[in-house]
């Protein structure tokens, strides 16, 4: 079985050097995608990346949306997506049809994309942010306007806690983080003394409260590293812990629950990096109608942070 898995690595490096590819790979992928990637990140991190490399084919390694933003930030691009099923249900939670009609009941708001959605719903939005800058981005609009904040209500509710905003909420959640539960945390905790609590803004408020730092997957890498302490309990999707134990073996990292497991997060593996390379399937791409409007959320963001 061994000799297979390395002989499909081969076959891997061998194919993306004849295309001309890098591999990207999110945090919460597996620790075999995570190991062959070129480039390991939160979601905006890699389309970033992706926009800077000289390569002509980006194999995106997480789900749909990002493949989608990366292709938003990279039109000359192949951008392939090794597994077509790989789907973000939080984003699915709202339609740029839903938010039109929101915007309807509330023309004079100022709407707040989480990066974490549909090109879509970003080209319906006047601005993009991220689980780290999304206080920031709130402060920078008008004080005069409400603010709709979508798809992620947790996340929403967080930025509001810190701010005087009046911001309206929809009703969109990560299924993932959801699962995360207080009572989970403070068994951790019974069982971790000493140990910093570290959360993800997507999970419930309620968990947020019982944490030592609240951040986005990104934020939590560097904070990890930083840190003086040896032992942290994790509350975010348990792929990023294969990460935090490679870079910092030193430190122990304790997830707050088995069960926060994203299944699309998962669907991608050797295999299916290889085929994708083989067959250039699935490429993942954005009319340029679509790409202008959401294009402009993201870099409004971008300006702004």
């Amino acid at each position: 079985m061994m000799k297979e898995a390395e002989e499909i690595k081969e076959s891997i490096l061998k194919l993306k050097k004849q295309r001309e590819a890098v591999i990207i790979a999110h945090n919460y992928q597996l620790g075999e995608v995570q190991d062959i990637a070129d480039f390991v990140g939160d979601s905006l991190d890699l389309s970033q990346k992706a926009s800077q490399t000289d390569a002509k084919v980006i194999v995106f390694c997480g789900v749909h949306f990002m493949a989608e933003t990366a292709s938003l930030l990279c039109p000359d691009k192949i951008i392939l997506l090794p597994d077509e099923h790989a789907g973000c249900p939080m984003a699915e939670m709202i339609t740029a049809e839903d938010l039109r009609g929101k915007k309807k009941d509330c023309p004079e708001a100022s709407v707040v994309c989480y990066i974490n959605s549909t090109a879509a719903v970003k080209a319906e939005s006047d601005i993009c942010c991220t689980s780290s800058n999304a206080l920031k981005v709130v402060q920078t609009l008008p004080e005069d306007k409400p603010i709709l904040f979508v798809p992620d209500r947790y996340l929403g509710s967080y930025v509001s806690a810190q701010s005087d905003r009046q911001i309206q909420l929809w009703p969109g959640y990560c299924p993932t983080h959801q699962r995360i539960l207080a009572r989970d945390i403070l068994k951790r905790k019974g069982e971790y003394p000493g140990a910093k609590v570290v959360v993800h803004p997507e999970c419930r408020s309620e968990v947020v409260a019982l944490a030592d730092q609240v951040l986005g997957t990104g934020g939590m890498m560097k904070y990890v590293r930083e840190s003086e302490d040896e032992a942290f309990i994790i509350g975010t999707e348990i792929g990023i812990i294969y990460r935090l134990r490679k870079e910092n073996p030193s430190k122990r990292f304790i997830p707050v629950s088995e069960q926060a497991i994203c299944p699309n997060m998962k669907l991608i593996s050797l295999e299916k990096i290889l085929w994708s390379l083989e067959e250039m399937i699935f490429q993942i791409t954005v009319s340029d109608e679509l790409r202008d409007k959401a294009k402009s959320a993201v870099e409004k963001m971008l300006h702004v942070t």
